[in-house]
């Protein structure tokens, strides 16, 4: 039986489902030749932050003397600038890799990001993945604004450009279903479950926070497969891929199984090279050889909620019996 890992995401046709994501894995045109070589099936390009952006020019601004609308132009030169180097990116890396290349925005803030999607599309972007990651920590904060800041930003961003619009979501949503649904009415291509917040921890010894573990464990991969799990089968029109928690082969398989058509990996990169690639192929091959699954499709979605027999495993909140016969 002959084996394809091809598959179709947000539009796009994939030699296979692994996406190298966002990070400064892909941030220059040489490492993503690197990582195309290696067998990657597309590449996200390092984020552009709005926030970093902002941070920058206030640096600028309490290094020198400026008027009343010197944060305005610098915000407006940085941001050119930054669009630049990242039109640049997008162009030298299209040209020595042939698979899809998705450029990337990290925005928490109203801008009006249509100029940039304008110029990544004629940079030759094949897609734009969004990125709205923020916590919501207001008093008078309402409910649903949130939400409705992904709607509107994904709106404007539809009527400047083409190409498809992938949403990367963070898992800080109340029913991350009715925001995918609400996505998929206003045209997105795909969705990305989950971001990854900033980690945190406190130096019990020093009394100081310090940053947290950066990189994903496969302890992560619970709330990827759940979501992906019951989004899927509810808003069925749109694309999933997974993110987090992926380091093997079977991490793969099972977001596939849940209904995923592709996976965004980083952190197992981090840890053991851009071979891992090839290897996690090769497993898949060998696993859907002896599934006599001959394709993605063949086995996308099978273990979805939708075809669970009546128990919603995925929607269960508590251990219940799981635990009953372990006692200490």
């Amino acid at each position: 039986m002959r084996v394809t890992l091809e598959t179709s995401f947000a539009g796009l046709k994939l030699k296979n489902p692994l996406i190298v994501s966002s990070s400064s894995l892909t941030d220059t045109p040489a490492k993503n030749r690197k990582l195309y070589e290696a067998g990657a099936g597309a590449i996200v390009l390092k984020s552009l932050f709005e926030e970093q952006i902002l941070m920058d020019a206030d640096n600028l601004l309490d290094t020198g003397t400026w008027y009343g609308e010197g944060n305005d132009y610098l915000e407006g030169y940085l941001r050119q600038h930054k669009l630049n180097e990242y039109v640049s990116l997008i162009a030298e890396s299209k040209n020595i890799c042939d698979i899809p290349i998705i450029a990337s925005i990290n925005c928490y803030d109203d801008a009006n990001w249509t100029d940039f999607a304008r110029n990544v599309e004629k940079a030759g972007a094949d897609a734009l993945e969004i990125n709205i990651l923020a916590l919501r920590t207001s008093l008078d904060y309402d409910y649903g604004e949130f939400e409705q800041k992904h709607i509107d930003i994904l709106r404007r961003i539809k009527k400047a450009v083409r190409i498809p619009i992938i949403m990367k979501l963070g898992d800080n949503f109340t029913n991350p279903v009715a925001l995918i649904n609400q996505l998929s009415a206003n045209g997105v291509a795909a969705v990305v479950l989950f971001n990854r917040f900033y980690p945190i921890d406190i130096n019990v010894d020093r009394m100081q926070q310090v940053p947290g573990k950066a990189l994903s464990t496969e302890m992560d991969l619970g709330r990827v497969l759940r979501w992906i799990g019951i989004a899927s089968a509810a808003v069925k029109k749109t694309d999933y891929a997974a993110s987090g928690g992926i380091h093997s082969a079977k991490g793969v398989i099972k977001t596939i199984l849940a209904g995923a058509t592709a996976v965004e990996i980083c952190s197992t990169i981090y840890k053991n090279t851009s071979n891992v690639i090839a290897e996690y192929l090769q497993e898949m091959k060998c696993w859907m050889e002896s599934k006599r699954m001959a394709n993605i499709d063949s086995f996308k979605g099978l273990l979805s909620m939708r075809d669970l027999n009546g128990v919603n495993t995925f929607e269960r909140t508590q251990f219940l019996k799981y635990f009953e016969n372990f006692s200490q």
